[in-house]
């Protein structure tokens, strides 16, 4: 898939391999393994989402899954792991404790909902197997994304995670240059790689991110996303 808006933005869809041929994953595979190590950077790829749906705890880590993982061969791209639809685990939730937060208030039913979907997904082992070591394909990272079927959800957090994902600073910043209007992503993958190059110059250091971030943010008066940058980091911890 190419974006008209901008070509350089080029999109490979699996059509959801786990449901097709053993041909299919085979052609899968030898795709990825020929653009991850190819030379040309308009041939290569440079990361990988791959989408693991949650609106069936049970069946979170299928035969799809441990394929792709043990035997794909994805080089030094990064692999994002998506956990879609994440809010499907609420109704789960509720049910497992409907009768104990029956008395309690909107809020409090809100806050023990939310620590049983993480219970939840804690208990569907998906992200532990994903990451095992004797896998050839690891995830770097993984993000939630929820209700992304709303008309008020954007991908910037999926953007975000993918940017900082990547190892290469070139690659960022041609991935950030198709994000020119976002501004508050632009700063913080520029906070995000020049902590990254202070640790690796300097290796670990104790360092508070949100004052950090604040100090560089700050130099920036004339734009209101600051503001919305630092509670948003706040939101995180």
């Amino acid at each position: 898939m190419v974006f008209k808006s901008n070509s350089d933005f080029v999109f490979h869809d699996s059509c959801g391999f786990e449901a097709g041929s053993a041909e299919e994953f085979e052609n899968m595979m030898k795709f990825i393994s020929e653009r991850v190590h190819a030379t040309k950077l308009e041939d290569r790829i440079h990361a990988i989402w791959y989408c693991i749906p949650m609106d069936d705890p049970s069946r979170t880590f299928q035969r799809s899954e441990e394929k792709f993982f043990s035997e794909c061969d994805t080089g030094q791209v990064p692999v994002v792991a998506i956990f879609t639809k994440f809010e499907a685990l609420r109704p789960f939730a509720y049910g497992e404790i409907k009768k104990e937060i029956k008395r309690l208030s909107a809020d409090e039913r809100s806050q023990r909902i939310s620590q049983r979907v993480e219970e939840l997904f804690s208990r569907t082992g998906v992200w532990d197997r994903l990451c095992d070591a004797k896998n050839r394909a690891r995830p770097k990272c993984h993000i939630r994304l929820e209700n992304m079927n709303k008309s008020n959800v954007n991908c910037n957090a999926l953007l975000e995670t993918t940017t900082l994902a990547l190892d290469d600073e070139e690659l960022r910043l041609c991935l950030m240059s198709t994000q020119q209007s976002n501004t508050e992503l632009c700063i913080k993958c520029a906070v995000g790689t020049l902590v990254e190059r202070a640790h690796r110059l300097l290796g670990p250091i104790q360092m508070d991110y949100k004052v950090y971030q604040f100090d560089i943010a700050k130099w920036f008066p004339h734009l209101k996303v600051i503001q919305r940058l630092i509670r948003s980091d706040n939101a995180l911890e």
